[in-house]
């Protein structure tokens, strides 16, 4: 899953980032509303995180922007307590849901779950190639009984492979699904977690062919 943050305050923004990193997720983190806006126009967001006081284009014009040019991407609003007593509505905000500074990590991985829970669950829980078996709630992977231990990155990248079994997919369209674009940049990112994935799960029913100058392949093997 990827996700966009907008979030003016830098330390906050990298405290944000770090902890959605380590659950998982791609991230991408810019302080300003209309680079945020551009992110938003060359690559694909599971969920946008939009602070209500983004620099020079704040989270709710941001969002009325992108809503009125038919993106329907789930929005989380970072907001600040309201001085005048007005209660404040996802609604007035034009997002899916709010989070009021300062909130906990945890409050913020919660929001964050619930948003992204429909996407995760939109066909099944379970994917299934071969003997392989991913649970995308717990995140545990089984090769028939026996567990296989994955890290969240590792997962994800499996996950997007048995969405689509025996397509070759380039070594970008990877990058943009499971990385931050300043992660990403690193020439060798991709194959180094391919052939750590690979350790783990040939012979387990799947193999990840490469495909000279195309990408990689997941290929799955025949049960005996």
């Amino acid at each position: 899953m990827k996700i966009l943050l907008v979030e003016n305050d830098i330390h906050l923004a990298e405290v944000i980032k770090v902890g959605l990193v380590e659950e998982g997720y791609a991230v991408d983190a810019v302080y300003d509303g209309n680079d945020g806006e551009m992110y938003l126009e060359n690559n694909n967001y599971d969920l946008l995180i939009l602070d209500i006081l983004a620099l020079n284009k704040d989270g709710v014009h941001v969002c009325k922007s992108i809503r009125n040019k038919g993106v329907n991407t789930p929005v989380l609003m970072l907001t600040v307590p309201n001085k005048v007593g007005v209660k404040v509505t996802r609604s007035d905000l034009g997002a899916d849901d709010y989070i009021v500074k300062p909130f906990t990590l945890s409050e913020l991985l919660e929001r964050v779950q619930s948003l992204l829970e429909p996407k995760r669950l939109e066909d099944t829980p379970k994917l299934i190639a071969g003997d392989l078996k991913i649970d995308k709630v717990s995140r545990d992977v089984f090769y028939k009984n026996e567990p296989i231990k994955l890290t969240n990155k590792q997962f994800s990248i499996l996950e997007y492979f048995i969405r689509h079994p025996d397509k070759v997919i380039s070594r970008e369209i990877l990058k943009n699904y499971a990385w931050d674009y300043d992660y990403a940049e690193k020439s060798n990112t991709v194959d180094v977690f391919i052939l750590r994935l690979r350790h783990k799960i040939d012979n387990y029913g799947c193999s990840i062919r490469t495909e000279i100058g195309k990408g990689y392949r997941l290929e799955i093997n025949s049960v005996n």
